[in-house]
């Protein structure tokens, strides 16, 4: 069993790409826990505000811990979320994310 702690893992820090940021100055940290072979990834990931496009190759469950973002699919209607709310983004889905307040979010990644 893996526990998150944040002072036992050392995070990776990173940004939007700059072509994709739409404004702010997002700053990401990443804890990643789990990397398994077949290309399933799991971990937490925090984001200061800022708003850029994202696209997706992958399947990505998460589940927000903190923290409120807003993300918005082309062409449909913009998800709030706040602590508790859960997604799951596909391949194929192209949008925005918001970080409206540092949001921190555990996720499932399978590529």
């Amino acid at each position: 069993m893996l526990r998150f702690d944040p002072v036992a893992v050392e995070a990776e820090t990173g940004a939007p790409a700059p072509d994709r940021l739409i404004s702010g100055t997002p700053e990401f940290r990443t804890w990643n826990l789990e990397e398994a072979p077949g290309g399933l990834y799991a971990g937490v990931w925090e984001s200061t505000p800022g708003k850029w496009r994202i696209v997706y190759d992958e399947w990505e469950y998460f589940h927000i811990l903190s923290g409120y973002s807003i993300v918005t699919e082309e062409g449909c209607e913009a998800v709030h979320l706040r602590p508790g709310d859960r997604m799951v983004l596909r391949p194929g889905f192209k949008g925005t994310w918001e970080v409206v307040e540092t949001t921190r979010k555990d996720y499932v990644i399978r590529l």
